[in-house]
């Protein structure tokens, strides 16, 4: 009888792919390309990819603007594959298609906090539960909140995502429902923070 190690090997990073997700329009932030906004005199995106770069084989950027600013950071740019700035979902969908390992991780450029341990765990759960999805959740004075833009996917769900964009759907709770999803919870809400406007973003720099 095979051991639950043999059965459900812990993924290692050189499996996955990190993918930070910088392709909205940044509307709530009056237009400007979030993830080059500057937290600590370091853009936005700079502070997520030294966050996610010990975590995963390789890494990625999702941008469909300031395409020549993103590649100066020394990464591949994918840019959507679908025209009008459809989502992250279609962000997700481009990482799916164009990384060439079995595993896709990712994370919004505008969560400069996420924990270092963050696809450690999202990878121990899926393997665990031979899921085709991991996504975290926190538990917090806001209550329980899914953050699907933080999540690990099989390569292998690229068909579905596909057919589902097709389908005119763009909502990434519907996408993650069809799946084998696990939920992983993180004991810091704070990490999972979303910097979506200019106040937010003065406010992140003065706590800290």
């Amino acid at each position: 009888m095979r051991s639950a190690a043999t059965t459900n090997p812990i993924l290692s990073a050189s499996h996955i792919t990190g993918l930070v997700l910088a392709g909205g329009r940044g509307t709530r932030m009056g237009g400007v390309d979030k993830g080059l906004q500057l937290l600590h005199g370091k853009p936005l995106v700079q502070h997520v990819l030294e966050r996610l770069a010990p975590q995963v084989g390789t890494l990625a950027i999702n941008a469909n603007r300031s395409q020549l600013d993103y590649a100066r950071f020394g990464y591949p740019v994918w840019h959507d594959l679908e025209e009008g700035f459809p989502g992250p979902l279609a962000g997700l969908h481009s990482g799916l298609v164009h990384c060439t390992t079995d595993f896709l991780a990712s994370t919004p450029c505008d969560s400069p906090l996420i924990p270092y341990d963050m696809v450690a765990r999202l990878a121990t759960a899926l393997a665990e539960a031979g899921a085709d999805a991991a996504v975290a959740l926190t538990a917090g004075a806001h209550g329980r909140q899914r953050h699907p833009v933080c999540s690990l996917l099989r390569r292998s769900t690229q068909a579905s995502l596909q057919a589902f964009l097709a389908a005119g759907e763009r909502k990434m709770d519907h996408w993650f429902a069809t799946l084998a999803c696990v939920e992983v919870e993180f004991p810091d809400e704070r990490a999972f923070c979303n910097i979506n406007t200019g106040l937010e973003l003065q406010r992140l720099e003065e706590e800290q």
